[in-house]
């Protein structure tokens, strides 16, 4: 609550001075990934985590080989910074993992009421209908009744073809999966289907499209609670491995999923990760993999997510990052979006600004910079994640003639606070009518590789430009 008071107690403050109106990118990092260690890892696989709400139960498969039937596994601890408790067996097939579920209402799987459970069909338990391995609905009336008999989910959503790895959101009416069918950009896809009420019929899948899949195979699907991120794993060219994670964001539940990026190097390598899920808070990423540092087999690791609350990328947090929180309050900028949990909620409003006014005056180092200018033009440059790019550019807006960054994805550069005018008259006040440069700041957030440009117009008309400025950037 004191928190929540000098949040906003600050917004008058942030009225009154002024500072700063222009969009800025609130991002967030992944942290050092943790290995759980040997409570929860073995010689064998471990893989296919999932969390419960509460993030106190952690359930996960463990096998011999990944041809081995294996058996489902689940631990608890008392709080978030407690260790885990050694595993309890729960046994082989789907029949055994959802004896996890009373105590773990566990996501990604199961809709928030705990009352549909979606899973791969196994022909151990119910022989596929429709060829291949299809996809399959256990229900339960109340949270205190035993589970129905699975039933497959039928023609509509299965094919003749592979179906798995599904993720429903939270309210039970969106369903991704993962399928070999006809009609998809690569060897596997990843799909959804929708209905508009839990009695409602599901319809025609439909492919995510070239934004999130690609000509490989994309698997190992995991919606965040707020079904505004969307977890995968792909053997797409241009990774660390031969299977790395990636994400789509999109603004709001009715927003197209943006283009994938890869979640980078901190996260990725050499080896193989996959099958993420994230914490139901945001705060934290599970997934398998066999990198160097495990204990045999793939090994089930963590990794934080952090919001960067330096808003303005000048080293503190202040009043200075309050004020652009609200100069977009109420809007779905996505720019300043840092609460309740790192991914944000789709709308800038005082969980963000409760966040913030949790880091208030903390320090931060500064980010190493890339300066580019005029002579620049055409170049190409190369950026480390977390870099700062500073595009410097003559200017002189008393002649009704501004840079304008053209319209373009930000997903690997996003621009890092105001617009800066820097006249070339050092006098005090400078004369009216001078010259001098604008100065634009980005922060480099993914890897990939994009053109940045930016346009010299006088935007009240519909002529063109009288400059431009093109310069080719990646990310590493």
């Amino acid at each position: 609550m004191a928190t929540r008071g000098l949040a906003m107690s600050l917004i008058g403050l942030c009225l009154l001075s002024g500072l700063g109106s222009s969009p800025v990118h609130a991002d967030f990092v992944f942290g050092t990934p943790e290995n759980l260690g040997p409570t929860i890892n073995t010689s064998f696989h471990e893989a296919s985590a999932c969390t419960s709400a509460d993030s106190l139960s952690l359930a996960f498969w463990r096998g011999a080989t990944w041809n081995d039937i294996g058996g489902y596994c689940v631990t608890i601890r008392e709080t978030k910074e407690s260790p885990w408790d050694n595993p309890v067996d729960f046994g082989p097939y789907a029949e055994s993992y959802l004896n996890i579920i009373p105590m773990n209402n566990v996501l990604s799987f199961m809709t928030a009421d705990g009352l549909e459970f979606y899973l791969t069909n196994v022909d151990v338990i119910q022989p596929s209908e429709y060829g291949g391995t299809d996809l399959c609905i256990y229900k339960r009336e109340t949270t205190d009744d035993d589970w129905d008999q699975p039933m497959n989910l039928g023609p509509i959503v299965n094919s003749a073809y592979n179906e798995r790895w599904p993720s429903i959101s939270r309210d039970g009416l969106e369903l991704y999966f993962c399928s070999n069918r006809l009609g998809g950009e690569g060897e596997r896809d990843i799909w959804v289907t929708k209905r508009a009420t839990r009695d409602s019929d599901w319809t025609d899948p439909v492919n995510l499209g070239q934004q999130v899949n690609s000509v490989a195979s994309d698997d190992g699907t995991c919606l965040s609670s707020d079904g505004l991120v969307l977890f995968f794993d792909s053997r797409r060219p241009g990774g660390y491995g031969s299977w790395d994670l990636y994400m789509s964001k999109r603004a709001s539940r009715s927003d197209p999923w943006e283009v994938a990026i890869n979640l980078g190097p901190v996260v990725n390598t050499p080896g193989l990760e996959e099958v993420a899920h994230i914490s139901a808070d945001g705060s934290t990423l599970y997934f398998d993999s066999d990198r160097p540092g495990g204990y045999g087999g793939h090994d089930i690791w963590q990794v934080p997510i952090t919001p960067i609350v330096d808003l303005n990328g000048d080293g503190i947090v202040d009043a200075a990052d309050m004020c652009i929180i609200v100069d977009n309050w109420g809007t779905d900028n996505k720019l300043c979006d840092i609460g309740p949990t790192p991914l944000g909620d789709g709308i800038v409003d005082v969980q963000d600004l409760i966040v913030l006014a949790e880091h208030l005056f903390e320090e931060y180092p500064p980010a190493e910079s890339v300066e580019v200018n005029e002579d620049n033009n055409g170049g190409q440059f190369e950026l480390e994640r977390g870099q700062i790019l500073v595009v410097t550019l003559e200017s002189n807006p008393s002649t009704g003639y501004k840079w304008e960054l053209a319209e373009q994805s930000m997903s690997i550069l996003l621009q890092l606070a105001e617009v800066e005018f820097k006249s070339s008259d050092t006098g005090n006040p400078p004369t009216v009518g001078a010259g001098g440069w604008e100065i634009f700041r980005f922060r480099a957030v993914s890897a990939g590789q994009m053109p940045l440009l930016l346009f010299y117009h006088r935007s009240s008309e519909d002529a063109e430009p009288l400059n431009t400025f093109i310069i080719q950037v990646t990310v590493n």
